[in-house]
């Protein structure tokens, strides 16, 4: 009997061991997912930047070429490619020009979050406070909301995000 319940705690501590490494490998290759496509995202507005600055950024053809790229992609890789959000790749491009900055500890909704701060300052600040809290999207759209950064970072997310 007493070998039964060695073997038992034994056979618990390696299941726990190997659910551990499981539930790590899973988070990473989603985390890797979810950078590899804001990254694409990325460059997807780059693409669209690059060619209404050459010349063609009028109003009319800007409208055109995001509704355009929307009703295609949506057609070719499904949802996720509506105007709006063809229309935040583009603006993603603006607010974050340098690829190298991008951040892969935060996911395509934490960016469409901080595209809205439109003090860069301001915005790397949030970057900063959420990578060093962990924060989900939830902590972070309340931060930014209740002006996190002009209170000199100190309310309730402090102490319990």
């Amino acid at each position: 009997m007493q070998k039964q319940i060695e073997d038992t705690k034994t056979v618990e501590s390696i299941y726990r061991r190997v659910r551990e490494i499981l539930e790590t490998a899973r988070s990473g290759a989603y985390r890797a997912v979810n950078f590899a496509m804001v990254q694409a995202y990325w460059h997807i507005g780059k693409v669209i930047v690059e060619e209404e600055q050459r010349g063609k950024a009028k109003a009319e053809y800007g409208e055109y070429l995001l509704k355009n790229l929307s009703q295609r992609l949506t057609k070719d890789f499904g949802k996720g490619f509506d105007y709006s959000n063809v229309k935040n790749m583009r603006q993603f491009y603006m607010a974050f020009p340098i690829s190298d900055a991008l951040r892969s500890q935060l996911n395509w909704t934490h960016y469409r979050l901080l595209m809205r701060v439109e003090k860069e300052s301001v915005r790397n600040f949030h970057i900063e406070e959420c990578i060093a809290g962990n924060w989900s999207t939830r902590p972070l759209e309340r931060q930014i909301n209740t002006f996190y950064y002009e209170s000199g970072g100190i309310n309730e997310c402090s102490y319990s995000c």
